[in-house]
């Protein structure tokens, strides 16, 4: 179960972060402003957090049939990379950028719950596994796009990764033949179901999880939009150099995520995730004083630490906090309610770089983990099942 939803999620990562590393080459195919470019990842976000709550419901709903939808999300993902390969228009981007965002936030709620349903007394251990594939798909995108971009165009490239993740979508149908709830365990009845429902909806310890969640959302967005454009513009990196440091970004993280996530199932939540996220403040302004050679490196380096292994240990959360019937739903309303938030820190990021440079939304981030810190810090998160 867990190698087949590694890859798929990898696949996922792979595209979005491959995106980010041709986010300079599309502003200039399209002669877009820092905003207008900002609003196409704002769109992104939006379409995010619009889509968890009907999802969260539907996964739950279908259990026994979340290798269809996990097979769905593959192809849908591959036909929107495949749009944004083959566009012609701003608008046929967008489009693209939000196919492939709802098929990757979907397919973050069956993938989730299942691993959670089966693995509950290593939740945080599994879901970071989980986490591994999306980090690989993070850390060897870039890497390979910023490569591949010296002998290809952006919309070779793209389009030539839709074709691989339509292929892959082919072999899960296979690979993914036993995930979902067995007949053994039913779900509850439709009227059961909006009765806990509708328990989430008034548990404010769940808020609380969405509002950490959207402010560390909202500072993580913040630097993937502008990062690149930093690197490009004000630092002249070739796209090799570019999609080397956006990648090593995320190598970090690969390798941290597994010990994050073990350590949160020994030490509890909170005692990760706070210290976690001050550090993520700590780091996102040290790119402002280490911008050059070697520093700049090591800086990013640091940054990637927690950047991305937070994710898992923050749906571990939601999961500890909620029965396996609702868990679906419950990281649906938690996912809704941040990416809403996250959906404008692309626009203010893009704001805050044209007009005062990337320091200003290195300092804006760094504000936003630390809040996230700081909620999370005092919300009462009940500890992992032992």
């Amino acid at each position: 179960m867990i190698p087949g939803l590694v890859v798929g999620h990898s696949v996922f990562h792979w595209i979005t972060q491959s995106f980010v590393v041709v986010l300079p080459e599309i502003q200039q195919a399209f002669s877009l402003s820092s905003v207008a470019l900002g609003g196409i990842l704002s769109a992104r976000e939006l379409a995010s957090g619009l889509v968890k709550i009907p999802a969260g419901l539907a996964s739950d709903a279908l259990a026994r049939y979340w290798r269809w939808l996990l097979v769905t999300c593959l192809v849908a993902g591959a036909s929107g990379a495949l749009v944004i390969g083959v566009s012609t228009s701003y608008a046929l981007v967008v489009a693209g950028m939000i196919t492939v965002t709802v098929a990757h936030s979907v397919w973050h709620l069956p993938a989730s719950a299942s691993l959670s349903h089966h693995f509950r007394l290593r939740r945080g251990m599994a879901l970071s596994f989980h986490g591994i594939g999306g980090g690989v798909g993070d850390a060897l995108g870039p890497i390979v796009t910023g490569a591949l971009l010296l002998i290809m165009t952006w919309r070779e490239l793209l389009t030539t990764y839709s074709l691989a993740a339509f292929a892959l979508g082919v072999i899960a149908i296979w690979a993914y033949s036993h995930i979902g709830r067995t007949p053994t365990a039913p779900g509850p009845a439709v009227g059961q179901r909006i009765e806990l429902t509708g328990r989430l909806v008034k548990d404010p310890v769940l808020w609380g999880l969405a509002l950490v969640y959207g402010l560390r959302a909202m500072a993580l967005v913040a630097l993937v939009t502008i990062l690149p454009l930093y690197l490009d513009n004000e630092l002249a990196l070739s796209p090799a150099s570019r999609g080397f440091h956006i990648g090593l970004l995320i190598v970090i993280g690969l390798l941290t995520k597994p010990v994050v996530g073990h350590l949160s199932d020994r030490l509890g939540r909170k005692q990760v995730m706070v210290p976690g996220l001050v550090w993520s403040a700590a780091m996102a302004l040290s790119l402002t004083v280490f911008d050059t050679g070697v520093p700049l490196t090591a800086a990013v380096a640091l940054l990637g630490l927690f950047l991305y292994p937070d994710q898992p240990v923050l749906t571990a959360s939601v999961f500890d906090l909620v029965g396996p019937d609702v868990g679906s739903t419950a990281l649906g309303l938690v996912s809704f309610s941040g990416g809403l938030m996250a959906a404008v820190s692309p626009l203010i990021a893009g704001a805050l770089y044209q007009a005062r440079g990337f320091g200003t939304v290195a300092i804006y981030a760094a504000i936003l983990f630390a809040a996230s810190a700081l909620a999370f810090g005092t919300i009462p998160v009940a500890e992992p099942a032992g």
